[in-house]
């Protein structure tokens, strides 16, 4: 019998959570940010209810003008490295700029972090957004948006040649021969491109999984096009059910058109949820974090968001139409959300910043846990997504809600697993491990 088609579900971990002043909040996790035992939790939290993945995104950068907001205080490999021993099963995903790493320095640390997690490792893999991360690499500014695409292209290449330059069977071990590795089976890969020249072999043998599981992030048509050639799995974002088909149908024929069509790539929208006893439970811890919002503060990152000067504009005053997105050069996924935001609900700035405050226009569910299940199911069985990455508001709290309140009502309705199938982030994710 065909396996019953089920959710994905990601934990994307961030700070005290993804509500932008959540932080401020009595109850809120502020004072453990900087702990791995913090982290170590929530990824044992999250294994609890079987979810795919944890999730850290990054940064190189520091934005000295908005001292609100909570920043990663730990590199995420090595945050990672150290989760992997305190969990068994969940996946292990960081962003890694292609923008900044070499292939080889990427390669080296993806593999020796699947190695560490016995398989679990994954790599978002991003073109950066700001010049200040440029500037901590040596460039004065960030390269034009296709020329960053086109390095990323070849990034990816080079990755897959150097985590297949070990074969599976490089370390013989063989105490009466006195071989422990074959250099037959260690094979340099001689590149030279545009970008980048490596000649190999990797200083670390093949993968568990063969090669760690790659994602993508990006909804630039570069982004999508790049998506369809290298990703095995997406990230996106969408406002609402609509905007997901929309992506989901676009994404699909962008794969087919690479050849890809039936390879199954998990779509995963980001997902906000405030989960109570009743609705009106559930608003109130919605509104309980909205209270510590930081007007100025979250004006100037709209500003970030969008390219525009929102400072004079009257908060109870609806907000104009935003410019074509090609016009904007920075994160084209979050401009083009505010932008469907603005679109649809035609808000004032307040309304608008509210919708912001968590998750930044990631889809937002409210209400019990049986009102949160239908929701999600509807999006999943519409063929809007595969799964979601799921940011929590506030941590540990919301996850909790999640994975004690909503979880157990999906595994009743046969949509979410309930146990690992396996012991690799391939297995859970249903991908295939890649031959050499």
């Amino acid at each position: 019998m065909e396996k019953t088609r089920e959710l994905h579900i990601n934990a994307f971990l961030f700070g005290t959570g993804h509500h932008t002043m959540g932080w401020r909040h009595p109850a809120s996790s502020a004072d453990r940010v900087g702990s791995i035992a913090y982290f170590e939790e929530l990824a044992q939290l999250a294994e609890s209810g079987f979810l795919d993945a944890v999730f850290f995104a990054d940064g190189h950068s520091v934005n000295r003008r908005y001292s609100a907001g909570v920043p990663g205080l730990l590199e995420p490999i090595t945050a990672l490295s150290a989760m992997a021993r305190a969990t068994h099963h969940i996946g292990l995903v960081t962003t890694v700029s292609a923008s900044f790493y070499t292939p080889f320095h990427a390669a080296r640390m993806l593999a020796s972090l699947d190695h560490i997690s016995g398989g679990r490792a994954g790599a978002n893999i991003v073109t950066s957004m700001f010049d200040a991360e440029a500037q901590n690499h040596s460039m004065a500014a960030l390269p034009p948006h296709a020329e960053r695409y086109e390095r990323a292209d070849e990034f990816v290449r080079v990755l897959k040649q150097l985590w297949d330059s070990w074969s599976d069977g490089a370390l013989p071990r063989d105490r009466d021969s006195g071989t422990f590795i074959d250099p037959e089976h260690i094979r340099p890969i001689n590149h030279q491109g545009k970008h980048f020249s490596v000649a190999g072999p990797l200083n670390v043998p093949r993968p568990p999984q063969g090669r760690p599981v790659l994602f993508q992030a990006g909804s630039s048509e570069s982004g999508r096009d790049f998506a369809a050639r290298c990703a095995e799995a997406i990230y996106s974002v969408a406002w609402d059910k609509e905007s997901a088909l929309e992506f989901a149908a676009d994404m699909k024929m962008r794969l087919n058109e690479a050849g890809r069509g039936g390879t199954g790539v998990p779509i995963l929208p980001g997902l906000v949820t405030y989960i109570g006893a009743t609705q009106t439970q559930a608003l109130e811890k919605k509104r309980a974090l909205d209270a510590y919002l930081d007007i100025d503060a979250a004006i100037a990152q709209l500003g970030v968001f969008t390219g525009q000067d929102y400072r004079t504009h009257g908060l109870d005053e609806r907000v104009a139409p935003l410019p074509p997105a090609e016009l904007f050069t920075g994160p084209q996924g979050r401009y083009l959300t505010v932008q469907r935001i603005i679109e649809t609900k035609h808000p004032t700035l307040r309304e608008l910043l509210g919708f912001l405050a968590a998750g930044g226009g990631h889809a937002t569910m409210i209400g019990t846990p049986t009102e949160v299940a239908d929701e999600i199911q509807e999006w999943f069985e519409s063929g809007a997504c595969d799964g979601f990455n799921l940011m929590c508001p506030a941590y540990p709290q919301s996850l909790t809600d999640f994975v004690e309140l909503v979880v157990p009502i999906l595994q009743e309705r046969s949509l979410f697993r309930t146990a690992y199938p396996g012991s690799t982030l391939r297995e859970t994710l249903g991908l295939a491990r890649p031959p050499v």
